[in-house]
């Protein structure tokens, strides 16, 4: 279930809640909004705002940015309200996977999109690679599979992956077999691949193949991935803040960021039966927020 939930959250489509109007802006500030009020949005909000409120608490006036709102939105329904407010604000995204965040903003006009960023939600697919390499302690043949929605992707996988191209209802037992010579599966989250439905099935097939699959969540290596690096709430939200702050002292809001802080998760009984021996480096392979 916690997986069915966490692909739910990070590629399927959501409802829109209802957004309140936005009052007009005086002075500097920020407001965070959210799409639900479960206890992880919750713990999420709280913990955000004790980050942002020192940086807002000092916002330089004397700078006078046009856009005197910033508004944080977690979550895709979050991130749905907030596109479709009409402030004078710019918005930082988060908890949201790249894949939704490019969808939403697509549907944009150019001027409010400009105005909108992000911190996705999966691991950064260079982070990804590295890690590979560190488990299998050499560079490895590494196979990604990119849907027409995810196609933005390839540009960040050159020179690191093969990349295979599949169309929306693709049999993913054909796909798999025209990866058989790479010695891992890098997943990225694009739902017209990866799916309640199938990712076990996809799990077992490179299992039995000996492939590992690098996860893009800590459930993913619950379930049977092999690895993944992962970010903690904490290590989003400091991010956010650091954009946040970055806008506050430029005016210039940074562009759209995978996470740059995270740990490792692996799954030491598939790398066992992959006849891998997981060393103290791959283990460690972080990035620690400040």
């Amino acid at each position: 279930m916690r997986l069915r939930a966490l692909l739910a959250g990070l590629l399927l489509s959501a409802g829109v809640a209802s957004a309140d109007p936005v009052p007009p802006t005086s002075g500097y500030r920020f407001q965070i909004v959210t799409g639900d009020d479960s206890n992880l949005t919750v713990r999420i909000a709280e913990d955000l705002y004790k980050r942002l409120v020192p940086t807002f608490a000092a916002f330089r006036t004397e700078l006078a940015q046009r856009r005197r709102l910033v508004v944080v939105a977690i979550g895709p329904n979050a991130l749905r309200q907030a596109a479709t407010r009409r402030c004078d604000c710019v918005v930082i995204a988060a908890f949201t996977s790249s894949q939704v965040w490019r969808s939403v903003v697509a549907g944009l006009p150019p001027a409010r999109a400009k105005a909108m960023t992000a911190v996705y939600a999966e691991p950064a697919p260079l982070d990804q690679v590295r890690l590979a390499t560190l488990l299998y302690r050499r560079p490895v043949r590494v196979a990604a599979i990119l849907g027409p929605d995810t196609t933005f992707l390839m540009p960040a996988l050159a020179g690191q992956a093969e990349v295979l191209q599949a169309a929306r209802d693709a049999d993913m037992g054909d796909i798999l077999a025209r990866i058989g010579r790479s010695e891992v599966l890098l997943a990225l989250p694009d739902s017209a691949i990866y799916n309640p439905e199938n990712i076990r099935n996809i799990l077992l097939s490179t299992y039995r193949r000996k492939q590992g699959v690098i996860g893009f969540s800590a459930d993913m290596v619950k379930v049977g991935a092999l690895a993944t690096t992962y970010s903690e709430i904490e290590d989003i939200n400091a991010q956010v803040a650091e954009m946040a702050a970055n806008f506050v002292a430029t005016g210039t809001l940074p562009a759209p960021q995978f996470p740059h802080y995270f740990r490792t998760a692996i799954n030491e009984g598939v790398a066992r039966s992959l006849d891998i021996a997981v060393s103290d480096e791959a283990r460690r392979f972080a990035r620690a927020r400040p």
